[in-house]
């Protein structure tokens, strides 16, 4: 990539329908008002818990493009539901998210499978120790916090997107691709 270029960043996430990215803000205000984070909260229509990072690239490689349709239409995993029921912040970040307090089973599923699929298309992307799912709400804070148990936000998971992620651009859906069996 070169310097200075608008660049894309590509990953494949879930993505909340709006009346959960709605009640996800009224969350993360809360929580602002109640912890004082300093920072910035995210802006709403960001909300989304990646999957699998492919990485930043100055335009979009239609060869990679290719590779991640076909292994996204690989995946098997069917329609799953998940709590957001968990507040807290990672040790050396400045991000504060919500995410499930156990990873559920068929989430991590779809992650393996997501993973899986990408390798056996040679799609590059950018390797996880493990997968620790969450959905940031707030950047650049002060103040960290442990993992705290919130009011539960159900999240019915029904399909998985592409996304295309310019700075200063909303977030583009590339494509989305239903779960199922």
């Amino acid at each position: 990539m070169s310097s200075g270029s608008q660049f894309h960043r590509l990953f494949f996430a879930l993505w909340p329908d709006d009346a959960l990215r709605h009640s996800i803000d009224e969350a993360a205000a809360r929580l602002e008002r109640e912890l004082a984070p300093g920072g910035r909260r995210l802006n709403a229509a960001r909300y989304h818990m990646t999957l699998q990072f492919l990485g930043d690239f100055d335009s979009l490689p239609p060869a990679l493009l290719c590779g991640a349709y076909a292994a996204a239409a690989l995946v098997r995993v069917p329609p799953f539901e998940m709590d957001l029921d968990c507040a807290g912040s990672f040790r050396g970040s400045n991000v504060w998210w919500l995410g499930p307090a156990a990873t559920p089973a068929a989430l991590q599923q779809l992650w393996d499978s997501l993973g899986t699929a990408l390798r056996q298309r040679d799609v590059p992307m950018r390797p996880a120790p493990a997968f620790s799912p969450h959905l940031t709400i707030q950047r650049n804070v002060r103040r960290h916090i442990p993992a705290t148990p919130i009011a539960p936000l159900t999240w019915p998971a029904h399909d998985f997107v592409l996304i295309d992620s310019q700075s200063g651009q909303p977030y583009r859906i590339i494509e989305r691709w239903p779960l199922q069996q």
